[in-house]
């Protein structure tokens, strides 16, 4: 009987297995972290061999620990960081470099290049997406102007690009022996190629960044059955058919499916998607327009994502480069030792500042500092960095689209932080909400998954999956949130217009 869904959960640092139930609850689950490849400042790499290794090593823990066959599973889900660009050899499976991560800004050159003239909205309107070196499209044409005979070989159909849902996929059935070589509409459109209304690659656009269109998958939706696990593989025969990038899949996991739903992902970073529906909506205040999800032939659905680069990944930073924390945890603790902020702001631009300003020439600071501050007030200072980079994001949604914001939903490791997620509450005058199931990525590849194969009847199923954990109320003042709000955005002012050509690293 099959009565599992397993989701493959290709992350920044990890690759994870997870099986679920018809309820959505939690089966079993095998992690493995990759090694971060940091060969220069800004650049960041992983290698897709050791990843692609590590998500077969993490298969076989999940199900071995649920005491599992493929037999019992019904589908397969992938989800996977977004915009980190693979290309590798479609007779070899070899690739050609290290998969260049989202974080990695080594193509801003690549990005002026393409701006210069038009500005960084050249091809807004198209595919959704400012021009930056976030997004898949920089990091292809990187790969090809540096790697040795990269672009010779691309031109002659022997390269092929994907992000790491398309990397697995291909691995999964079969590889250079006919692997699959597809992807979703919501990775495809993370790559800057994607037109948003044809839901197809823009031959001109690919040819402005010099990438062949062999190189490129094929678009499909997001829940359907694009092929078979081969033979070589555990889960052999059974049906891989869901494909969401991260984000995405939180949001569908989350049961938020229509226009004014949203979530708020607080991991490495943090990413607020706020579906539309089947209206597309141009952000003037900072947001990228992109696809939310598509189930098979159903109207494609559209939401406004606001992605801040530095969240989770700041608290790592207290951790490992300043030592004032040696867990994760304790940054509550500290911060909750003192009573306020104490007039400390932190600005975390290390690489830049993501939505709503896309300023790349941002740099991280502290500021508001005297000598009563201590390491409690920047702890205290960079939880609440967080919150204020939230609500920086859904204050553009405001001015994006009428649609109300009733309720925010919340996932990710930084939700179990009760300080941070009042102070959230209080800081967007709206109530945050944690679901008893966190794994809302994975569980929304799941999803996914399972309606294209029958586990699932709809959307009202998973809707009825769906249960509260927690509800935080805010509770302060509207002229204290105004006077925080205030210092917050002096703070921002401190960190602009930071790197310029005698400051660039």
């Amino acid at each position: 009987m099959s009565d599992y869904i397993l989701a493959i959960d290709q992350g920044t640092t990890s690759s994870r297995a997870i099986i679920f139930d018809r309820s959505g609850t939690l089966v079993a689950t095998g992690q493995k972290e990759h090694e971060q490849i940091l060969p220069k400042p800004g650049w960041v790499e992983h290698d897709p061999v050791e990843i692609w290794k590590n998500v077969q090593e993490v298969i076989g823990l999940a199900l071995s620990r649920a005491g599992l066959t493929r037999h019992h599973l019904a589908g397969i889900g992938i989800t996977n960081q977004r915009e980190t660009a693979v290309v590798w050899d479609r007779a070899t499976g070899e690739p050609v470099h290290n998969a260049i991560v989202w974080q990695d800004t080594r193509t801003q050159h690549i990005v002026d290049r393409l701006a210069e003239g038009h500005g960084t909205d050249r091809y807004k309107n198209i595919v959704g997406l400012p021009l930056a070196t976030y997004f898949a499209g920089t990091k292809i044409a990187w790969i090809l102007e540096n790697v040795p005979g990269a672009r010779e070989r691309a031109e002659r159909g022997e390269l092929l690009f994907g992000t790491t849902d398309t990397w697995v996929l291909w691995n999964l059935t079969g590889g250079p022996r006919g692997g699959v070589h597809v992807t979703d509409v919501t990775n495809a459109s993370r790559t800057l190629f994607m037109d948003l209304d044809t839901l197809d690659w823009r031959d001109d656009i690919l040819a402005d960044f010099g990438v062949p269109r062999s190189m490129m998958p094929e678009i499909r939706s997001s829940s359907e059955i694009y092929g078979h696990a081969k033979d070589s593989s555990l889960l052999r025969e059974t049906p891989i058919a869901g494909i969401l990038g991260d984000q995405q899949a939180a949001t569908f996991g989350q049961a938020a499916f229509q226009a004014g739903e949203s979530k708020n992902t607080y991991g490495t970073g943090n990413f607020l998607i706020f579906q539309t529906g089947e209206e597309k909506i141009l952000s003037s205040g900072g947001l990228l327009t992109t696809v939310g999800y598509k189930l098979g032939d159903q109207p494609v659905q559209y939401a406004l994502e606001g992605s801040v680069a530095v969240t989770g990944s700041l608290i790592q930073w207290l951790r490992d480069q300043l030592g004032i924390i040696r867990s994760a945890p304790e940054v509550e603790t500290l911060a909750a030792a003192v009573e306020d902020n104490g007039g400390v702001y932190l600005v975390p631009a290390f690489s830049g500042l993501f939505a709503p300003y896309w300023r790349p020439d941002a740099r991280g600071v502290i500021v508001g500092l005297t000598r009563f501050a201590n390491k409690g007030h920047i702890a205290r200072a960079a939880l609440e960095a967080v919150a204020f980079q939230t609500r920086d994001v859904l204050d553009a949604v405001g001015t994006d689209t009428p649609l109300d914001l009733t309720e925010l939903r919340v996932d990710g490791g930084m939700v179990a932080n009760d300080t941070l997620m009042q102070f959230q509450a209080d800081i967007l005058g709206v109530p945050v909400v944690r679901p008893v199931i966190t794994e809302t990525t994975a569980l929304g590849a799941a999803y996914a998954a399972g309606l294209a194969t029958g586990f699932w009847t709809g959307l009202d199923e998973l809707r009825a999956n769906w249960r509260e954990d927690k509800r935080w109320e805010p509770r302060m003042d509207a002229s204290e949130v105004n006077r925080l709000m205030h210092g917050w955005r002096k703070a921002i002012a401190k960190s602009l217009d930071w790197v310029d050509d005698d400051t660039k690293q």
